[in-house]
């Protein structure tokens, strides 16, 4: 409910609706399909208590998203049309598949010829990097799905909004596709506002790329799924190496730095785990239910090893230090809460005369850099039909999500309004909790007896 009271403390700054170039006049090239009407729209949840409180506290207006898909009439002139796509922040499974959508949608489509890549971000649209864009057709994106990572390169970095605009206008771009994070996304919202101060219509649309699934409206982002299914071995062979030798204890630290959904997914779908740890959780490491005293009572009780799973940012309060790093995007970066475990576990067991193994898994970079698979690929595919619809028919400052099987657009502001993140005393949070057994451990009124895993 924290999100949707933020709606209802200012209607007019979190509004759901979404911003429009103008009216559209232009018949749509698209053919054999069927046609959204402008007044189709999508409740904000399908929870009738949280809507009715949301829908009485507004006046009886119930709040929704426009539907995505293509319009019988737009605003942009395809024959005038040209296109700059830009991938910015970290890697994350499916940015080539995003960007090949975006392009063939752009081609078949609507016949648009002009479409530049970015080279590395919103650093490639200032020109002293020297970065120079590359044309994107349909031979040129025809098989990067296959690969990871994005052929365009991608960068970190705030970088001065009036010079990122007057790219833009110098190459009399009038369709720009941010793919990015929730920094990315709120720089890509700056250009549209500086876009709306200086009469320039430009279409601005985001494509929500976020492993850590941390963004708000826009339902399960592209690539999450895909790291969940890539992060699956790494656990099973934490749980060997665990199995291989007495009190082995394996250790595996995910992405998440604010946000514990990767880590909370995979432990939910590896019922190997037993500990796991996520940035939302306060846990203590040393006192009767701190996770050294739980990994003692799990190994009197008779189980000869244990697997502990814990997010990037999770922890954080208990490494000593008093200096802050931040990246270029100015987000901060966190202190390395798997080394600090593997150190301290270590220390402790060797310290009581106890023997134990730890072995210690880092797979963030692999599981990041791989290519998107299965329904997630669709899922990138999906997202980028629809930003290209959008953007022809003139929306702007917002970006493209999916609420069931409905793809929606959510104004930028709105989907970056706070992080998404799991909720301690949700359906998720409690399911974890049931697969691991950690709670039973974790309490100094443990009993050996009804030990679980």
């Amino acid at each position: 409910m924290t999100t949707f009271r933020k709606i209802l403390a200012d209607p007019k700054l979190y509004s759901t609706e979404v911003a429009t170039l103008g009216q559209c006049n232009i018949d749509s090239p698209v053919r054999s399909r069927d046609f959204i009407d402008g007044d189709e729209r999508i409740l904000v949840t399908e929870n009738v208590k949280i809507l009715n409180y949301i829908t009485k506290r507004m006046g009886g207006v119930q709040p929704s998203f426009e539907m995505a898909g293509a319009h019988k009439k737009i605003f942009h002139d395809p024959a005038w049309s040209r296109v700059a796509i830009v991938t910015a922040g970290g890697l994350c499974p499916g940015l080539n598949h995003v960007i090949k959508g975006l392009v063939e949608i752009l081609s078949f489509d609507y016949g648009i010829k002009t479409i530049y890549g970015i080279r590395y971000g919103y650093a490639g649209l200032i020109p002293r990097y020297g970065h120079q864009p590359i044309m994107l057709n349909t031979d040129k994106v025809d098989t990067i799905h296959e690969c990871g990572g994005t052929i365009l390169g991608s960068s970190r970095g705030q970088q001065e909004t009036g010079e990122l605009v007057d790219t833009l206008a110098r190459m009399n771009i009038n369709l720009l596709f941010c793919i990015g994070g929730d920094g990315s996304l709120r720089c890509a919202s700056d250009i549209a506002d500086e876009c709306k101060a200086r009469t320039l219509a430009i279409s601005v649309v985001g494509i929500p790329k976020t492993i850590d699934n941390d963004l708000q409206f826009v339902g399960r982002s592209f690539g999450f799924e895909t790291a969940v299914g890539e992060a699956s071995p790494i656990i099973q062979a934490a749980h060997m190496e665990a199995k291989g030798t007495f009190n082995g204890i394996g250790l595996v630290k995910l992405m998440g730095r604010d946000s514990g959904f990767i880590t909370a997914y995979t432990s939910l779908s590896n019922p190997v785990v037993n500990f796991c740890l996520i940035p939302e959780l306060e846990f203590d490491i040393d006192g009767p239910n701190g996770l050294l005293s739980a990994l003692e009572r799990r190994f009197k009780s008779g189980k000869d090893h244990a697997v502990i799973v814990v997010a990037e940012g999770a922890g954080q309060s208990h490494i000593a230090s008093t200096e802050v790093r931040r990246d270029k995007s100015g987000n901060i970066l966190k202190k390395d809460i798997g080394e600090f475990l593997r150190l301290r576990i270590t220390e402790h067991f060797k310290a009581i005369g106890t023997e134990t193994s730890v072995k210690y898994f880092d797979p963030s970079y692999a599981i990041r850099s791989v290519p998107a698979k299965g329904t997630d690929a669709i899922r990138c595919y999906l997202l980028a039909r629809n930003a290209v619809h959008a953007a022809m028919a003139g929306r702007t400052n917002c970006v493209v999500g999916n609420l069931g099987e409905w793809y929606t657009l959510v104004p930028s502001k709105l989907a970056t309004i706070e992080r998404n993140k799991v909720r301690l005393n949700g359906d998720l949070w409690r399911a974890v909790l049931d697969a691991t057994g950690q709670n039973s451990y974790l309490s100094a009124d443990f009993d050996p007896n009804n030990a679980v895993q």
